[in-house]
C-alpha cells in the first residue's frame, strides 16, 4: 500500500460489516483506494481486521485506539474515513472527520439521534467536506429500475405508497441479542433499519417527509412475550449454554471462527456480547411498527415493519394519476430452524445472495404488464458491490446518498419514535424547532 497517487482511507470501528470495506480495499478495489489505518475501542478486532490485511498479502496498517482518531487522521494522512461505529457515535466521528478537512463515508443510520444530525449539518456546512451515507439499497439494480420507470412518468403524478417489509426469525431475531436491542444506542428499527426504506421512498418519488404519525410496540421478544406466547429458553446468553443448544433463536458464535475472533475472543477488552437471549430482559426496541407519512409533494406512506416474520422481504406499491407499480421481493420464502449449508452457524441469518423479484407495472385501462427484472447476485440483490464500485471510483452517479439524504431518512425514524412516544401526529419541522 505504498502508492501516494491513491486516495487514503481509514476505517473506524472494526465490527463485523466493516469487514466489507477492509475486504475492498485490499483486494477487489486496491487499485482505487488505500486502507491506512484502523481505529476501535478494541484492540482483538483490529487484530483480526489486519489479518484480512496481510492474508492478502500486504503490511498490516496502523491501528489506533478511539481517543486518538483526530491524530490517527493527521498522522496518517487520511482522505476519507469510513464510519462503522455503534450507530450513536456516527456524528461524533463524521464531525471530527470533516472539521479535520477530510471526508466520511458512514453506515447507515447517518446518526441516531437529533443531536447528532444538527451536529453533521453544522459541521458539513462550515467545512464543505463530502458526507456519503451508505444506503446500499440504492444501488439494487431493481430497485435502481423502479426509480427510473417512475421517474419516466410511467403512472404519472405519485399520490400513495405502500411498503411493508418482513425480517424473518433468523433476521430479525439478530436485532435483539445484540446492541441494536437499547434504542439509546440504534434509535431502533425505525432508524437502523427502517432508514434503508425511508431512503428509497424520498429517492424512489423524489419527495421529503413533513409530518408522521406511528404506532408500535414489543410483541414478540422479550421476557413478556415469550411466557405469553410460549417461546424461549432460560438463558442468559447463547455460548456455552445447556439451554440454548435446542433453541432455534440462539445464537452460537463458536460454530463461527470470524463470531469466535471478533466478538468471543474480543469480550475481555470491553465485555461486549453478541449473543444475549432474544427473550430476556434489557429490550428497548419495538418489533412491530406502523407507520404514516406525508411528503412535500402530497403524496402519502403507509409502511410497516416486522421482526419475526416466517418468511423474509418486502412488497412494495405506487399508485398515480395514470396507474399503479408494484415491486414483490422474496429474500426468503421459509425460515428453517436448523443448521444447513445456507446457515452453518446456527442462529445467523443467512447471506441474502439470491433473491426473486417480480415487478408489474398495471397501467389505467390497460392490461397489467410485468416488467423484466435482473436481480443482482450477492447481499442486498448486488447492492453492496455495485455502491462498492461507486464509493470508491468517486464517480459522481447521481445516485451517492449525500448528508442531506441521510438526513431526510433519519428525520422520518426520528419523528415515528417522537410520534410513538407521545401518541399524536409529529411535524417534521416542528421536531427540527425542537432541536435548535
Amino acid at each position: 500500500m505504498n502508492d501516494t497517487t491513491l486516495r487514503r482511507y481509514a476505517i473506524v470501528g472494526t465490527g463485523s460489516r466493516a469487514r466489507m470495506y477492509t475486504r475492498a480495499l485490499v483486494d477487489t478495489h486496491r487499485d482505487q483506494g488505500s486502507l491506512v489505518a484502523l481505529c476501535d475501542t478494541n484492540s482483538t478486532r483490529m487484530a483480526v481486521h489486519n489479518r484480512i490485511v496481510t492474508d492478502a498479502g500486504l503490511d498490516a496498517v496502523p491501528t489506533y485506539a478511539a481517543e486518538d482518531f483526530s491524530r490517527m487522521l493527521r498522522e496518517e494522512r487520511v482522505d476519507e474515513v469510513i464510519v462503522c461505529t455503534v450507530d450513536r457515535t456516527h456524528a461524533d466521528y463524521v464531525v471530527a472527520a470533516l472539521d479535520a478537512g477530510v471526508d466520511a463515508i458512514t453506515e447507515k443510520p447517518m446518526t441516531a439521534d437529533l443531536d447528532g444530525l444538527r451536529r453533521i449539518n453544522e459541521a458539513q456546512a462550515r467545512t464543505g467536506r463530502r458526507v456519503t451515507v451508505g444506503f446500499n439499497y440504492r444501488y439494487n439494480p431493481v430497485h435502481r429500475q423502479v426509480r427510473d420507470l417512475l421517474a419516466s412518468g410511467a403512472i404519472g403524478e405519485i399520490g400513495s405508497v405502500h411498503f411493508e417489509w418482513l425480517l424473518d426469525l433468523r433476521h430479525g431475531a439478530d436485532y435483539f441479542r445484540r446492541w441494536h436491542r437499547d434504542k439509546s444506542q440504534s434509535g431502533g428499527l425505525l432508524v437502523h433499519k427502517a432508514s434503508h426504506h425511508f431512503d428509497l421512498v424520498n429517492w424512489w418519488i423524489g419527495a421529503r417527509p413533513t409530518n408522521v404519525y406511528a404506532q408500535g410496540g414489543l410483541f414478540f421478544y422479550g421476557p413478556e412475550n415469550a411466557r405469553r406466547h410460549g417461546l424461549g429458553a432460560q438463558y442468559e446468553r447463547g455460548h456455552e449454554a445447556a439451554a440454548a443448544e435446542s433453541d432455534p433463536f440462539a445464537l452460537h458464535m463458536s460454530d463461527s471462527p470470524d463470531l469466535t475472533a471478533l466478538y468471543l475472543e474480543a469480550e475481555h477488552e470491553d465485555g461486549y456480547r453478541r449473543d444475549l437471549n432474544v427473550f430476556g430482559p434489557g429490550i428497548t426496541i419495538e418489533d412491530d411498527m406502523s407507520v404514516l407519512v406525508g411528503y412535500d409533494t402530497g403524496a402519502r406512506l403507509s409502511y410497516h415493519l416486522v421482526a419475526y416474520a416466517p418468511w423474509e422481504g418486502y412488497r412494495i406499491s405506487f399508485t398515480g394519476s395514470r396507474g399503479r407499480l408494484e415491486l414483490d421481493m422474496t429474500e426468503f420464502e421459509y425460515t428453517s430452524p436448523d443448521q444447513d449449508e445456507n446457515t452453518p452457524v446456527r442462529g445467523m441469518p443467512a447471506p441474502k445472495d439470491h433473491s426473486e423479484a417480480r415487478l408489474w407495472l398495471r397501467r389505467h385501462w390497460q392490461r397489467p404488464e410485468e416488467i423484466p427484472v435482473a436481480v443482482g447476485d450477492g447481499p442486498h440483490g448486488g447492492g453492496d458491490q455495485v455502491m462498492l464500485d461507486a464509493l470508491f471510483s468517486g464517480a459522481d452517479d447521481g445516485v451517492r446518498p449525500d448528508h442531506a439524504d441521510g438526513g431526510n431518512a433519519l428525520l422520518t425514524g426520528l419523528a415515528a419514535n417522537a410520534s410513538i412516544a407521545s401518541g399524536t401526529p409529529v411535524s417534521v419541522a416542528d421536531l427540527l424547532k425542537e432541536e435548535a
